[in-house]
């Protein structure tokens, strides 16, 4: 006897829909690291082809504890990823709503930071480092598409 397509339609929906959210997580982590690479790069083998080590980093943080920090959350983006891959990740409603507010609060200062940076002249450096800025946005990216899977993984 034929399976009812709405109840079918349901059972594959949340399969393609973990699966673009996959994919796309696994592609703001590969953007992540290539930066974390290209700045490592620069730091002990410059080379001429990529921006000025400076061009990199926007803060006075030292670059060991920066590289340290940037490992932590690659390590972090990698296993969160694998669990979403592998379809284990679960989501409560008090991680959505804390993943969806960071989210867009890190998301709205990523921006305001790039907005200051290309409207005030005299602002200082960190805000024209367009670099990490616009890697802020890739983790603010992240984490909203992380809150957007969990509310997928809510609505089941």
């Amino acid at each position: 006897m034929p399976q009812n397509p709405t109840i079918l339609f349901s059972q594959t929906r949340p399969s393609s829909t973990t699966c673009r959210y996959s994919i796309l997580l696994w592609i703001l982590t590969i953007l992540f690291v290539a930066r974390v690479a290209c700045q490592a790069l620069q730091n002990w083998w410059p080379q001429t082809w990529l921006p000025g080590l400076d061009r990199f980093q926007g803060s006075n943080l030292p670059y060991f504890a920066l590289l340290g920090a940037q490992i932590l959350i690659i390590i972090l983006m990698v296993y969160v990823c694998l669990r979403v891959q592998q379809r284990t990740f679960s989501a409560t409603h008090r991680t959505t709503k804390v993943l969806t507010w960071f989210g867009g609060i890190y998301l709205l200062g990523s921006v305001l930071r790039i907005g200051v940076g290309l409207l005030v002249p005299t602002a200082p450096a960190w805000f024209s480092t367009w670099i990490p800025a616009t890697f802020h946005l890739v983790l603010a990216g992240y984490v909203l598409t992380l809150a957007l899977h969990s509310f997928t993984l809510l609505d089941q």
